[in-house]
């Protein structure tokens, strides 16, 4: 293994150990055994390694999102069924992530003021967004209407898993469950039904 994949090791360990926003240059150094000049030559600087390393766990973590949102839900033609199963999986996913989420809340904040970091999330929720829009409906032909629905569908289910991990963050004993979920959807739903 090279000092880069050394640096990125040593970086996604202090992000999960002390966060973004507290984590040295030193601190990285000190994890990865490597040297200070390695993070200039290999990264530029160390908010780049961070981010770097930040969007590799993300991007880990999202290839588990990716399966628990594709994973069948039981053979059931159900969608109640089918949204629960689903929602069930992803809150799964919260537990055994939790430090790589606190690192991710942490990141939001500080993309504020990394231009780098913030285009590099930013891009990263577009492409959520059309997985979840792609789990739970199917698109229309015409390519415009098609786009128009990614972006709406995907942005809502979007702030529903931003929520969700939010709560499950701060406290997992309240947080909804798969179910809860389920179960809130159906009552909007019913609610827009009644000012059809």
């Amino acid at each position: 293994m090279g000092h880069r994949e050394e640096l990125l090791d040593g970086a996604a360990q202090c992000l999960y150990e002390k966060g973004f926003g507290r984590t040295t240059a030193r601190d990285v150094v000190a994890a990865s055994g490597t040297n200070l000049a390695s993070i200039g030559y290999h990264f530029g600087s160390k908010d780049a390694l961070l981010t770097e390393a930040l969007l590799r766990a993300t991007t880990a973590w999202g290839e588990e999102l990716d399966r628990a949102l594709a994973e069948p839900a039981g053979g059931t033609t159900d969608p109640q069924r089918r949204v629960e199963e689903t929602w069930s999986r992803v809150v799964g996913l919260f537990s055994t992530q939790r430090r790589l989420w606190a690192t991710h809340v942490e990141a939001l904040a500080q993309a504020e003021r990394l231009p780098e970091l913030r285009a590099k999330l930013a891009e990263a929720q577009r492409e959520v967004r059309e997985g979840l829009a792609l789990t739970f409906h199917t698109l229309p032909d015409d390519p415009a209407a098609a786009d128009r629905r990614v972006h709406v569908l995907g942005s809502v289910y979007q702030a529903l898993l931003t929520g969700l991990m939010v709560q499950w963050m701060l406290d997992p004993d309240t947080a909804p469950s798969g179910v809860d979920i389920a179960e809130g959807l159906r009552a909007i739903a019913d609610r827009a039904d009644a000012f059809a």
